[in-house]
């Protein structure tokens, strides 16, 4: 069947958006419309703040425009509409994580250029075998086992996603593959979640201080460990099942075998010099992120440092053109979304949803069995409203450990099982670690919609076991 190429100075008819996006362009605005002149007992800029919020999450979660566009407009309005000043409209673009976010995209731009992602792939596949579902399972626990090297989500993206992208070339199929997406997929969502089972990432190590701070109880790596070793085994398994599941593989061997593994080595002859460059840089980085409790330098310090260091002129390995193929928007998109989170501090909108989601839970609070439930999902709802686990930590445990003192809870079960909480996310704005995996191009919004809900199900089934019935035998009570 041949297609047809239009004449040179014609444009093709322009594609219609999809349906789910002409609704969002229309209820984003009408919901911000609803809420910035409702009869609230709010302050106006909290309300307002608010108005702007629902307007980015519908926009956000429906796609009627780009993802940086819309943290672009949302910041934007924050400011002109007199929300808030500048400087806090736009505050996250001076927090480091989006620079984290662009130095760890020039380094994985690195590693596919020079063509040591390929090399890397054909290796691993080399060892793990040439099976999609064993391949798939060694993600899993490569992602576990650095977590205890590499105590940062975006690090581990930044270190693995070179290899999965030479074993989709390995599997001779493309970036929307069902191979392609669910190995992004599953790398994205684990390198944010079993960080919050063990005392490694940033979330959980702020859980540990504000619980220190605020009782004077501190929480042991050990206690931490073995309190959710069984959710830990589970969540494995379950990730696994869940990936073959939702995007069973186009093919579920490598084709060839391990003979095509060595041809593929082969016709890629002895190493190059600008594969070995970029490896150098990548083992660089990977030396200072798991030794960064002897030095000190901020992870996001060392990817925007190595980042540079690869797009520069003799020592690097990338060009001008190649620099500019970066995708800024995405940028863009982590810095709005971490500026909406502090724009409801400021203007302390965040407050009415604290408020909100206390009335809602203290009457579950009594049962240890309906409690873990309901911290659980509220922790869920109301991670939607910012984009940084730091910022929830920060702005809701406080108030939780305040009230587990005042009516006689364990507040280190309810502090341990709120971290957890964030862990489950649906939209790629709720974490930094999302927007790197989704920055390379393997999966969509929907892909994410779909594994999260799986997983966040999942996860809130085995709480709802957990906590009442296993963190007893350990001695860790609800009740004090």
């Amino acid at each position: 069947m041949s297609t047809v190429t239009p004449a040179p100075g014609i444009e093709s008819a322009p594609q219609h958006p999809p349906l789910k996006a002409l609704i969002g362009m229309v209820l984003g605005p009408l919901l911000a419309l609803i809420i910035w002149f409702a009869p609230l007992a709010l302050e106006a800029k909290a309300k307002h703040a608010l108005a702007i919020v629902a307007l980015m999450v519908i926009y956000w979660a429906l796609e009627p425009i780009d993802h940086g566009l819309t943290a672009l407009l949302g910041c934007y309005l924050f400011w002109a509409l007199g929300v808030t000043k500048f400087d806090t409209a736009f505050a996250g673009f001076t927090d480091s994580t989006p620079w984290f976010l662009f130095g760890a995209m020039l380094m994985g731009e690195a590693a596919s250029r020079s063509g040591l992602a390929s090399r890397i792939g054909y290796m691993v596949l080399g060892i793990v075998g040439t099976s999609y579902a064993r391949l798939l399972l060694s993600v899993i626990l490569l992602v576990f086992v650095l977590n205890f090297l590499v105590p940062s989500g975006m690090a581990q993206v930044a270190i693995i996603a070179p290899m999965l992208m030479g074993m989709v070339v390995a599997f001779g199929v493309e970036k929307g593959s069902n191979i392609g997406r669910g190995m992004f997929i599953i790398l994205t969502y684990t390198c944010g979640l079993f960080n919050k089972m063990i005392l490694a990432g940033g979330a959980s190590i702020l859980t540990r201080g504000l619980v220190e701070k605020l009782t004077g109880h501190p929480i042991s790596w050990s206690l931490y460990f073995i309190a959710y070793l069984p959710a830990t085994l589970l969540t494995i398994v379950a990730c696994w099942l869940t990936i073959l599941w939702l995007y069973p593989p186009e093919k579920k061997e490598l084709p060839g075998g391990r003979k095509y593994l060595k041809d593929s080595l082969d016709a890629l002859g002895p190493w190059k010099t600008a594969e070995k460059k970029a490896l150098a840089w990548l083992v660089l980085a990977i030396a200072l992120w798991s030794t960064d409790a002897l030095h000190g330098v901020s992870p996001a310090v060392i990817a925007m440092g190595i980042g540079l260091a690869v797009s520069l002129p003799a020592i690097g390995v990338l060009r001008t053109k190649d620099v500019r193929s970066i995708n800024f928007l995405l940028i863009i998109f982590l810095g709005g979304a971490l500026s909406m989170g502090e724009v409801l501090i400021k203007t302390k909108a965040l407050d009415t949803l604290t408020g909100v989601m206390m009335s809602w839970m203290e009457p579950m609070l009594a049962s240890n069995f309906w409690a873990a439930s309901a911290l659980y999902w509220t922790g869920f709802v109301y991670h939607f409203a910012l984009a940084s686990e730091l910022s929830m930590i920060s702005t809701s445990l406080p108030v939780l450990i305040k009230y587990a003192q005042s009516h006689g809870y364990n507040p280190v079960a309810i502090a341990m099982l709120w971290n957890f909480a964030s862990g489950g996310k649906l939209f790629v704005y709720q974490s930094s670690v999302l927007v790197l995996g989704y920055s390379f191009g393997y999966f969509e919004g929907r892909d994410l919609l779909k594994v999260g809900a799986v997983l966040t199900l999942i996860e809130g089934l085995i709480v709802m076991f957990l906590v009442p019935i296993y963190w007893p035998m350990i001695g860790l009570n609800w009740g004090l």
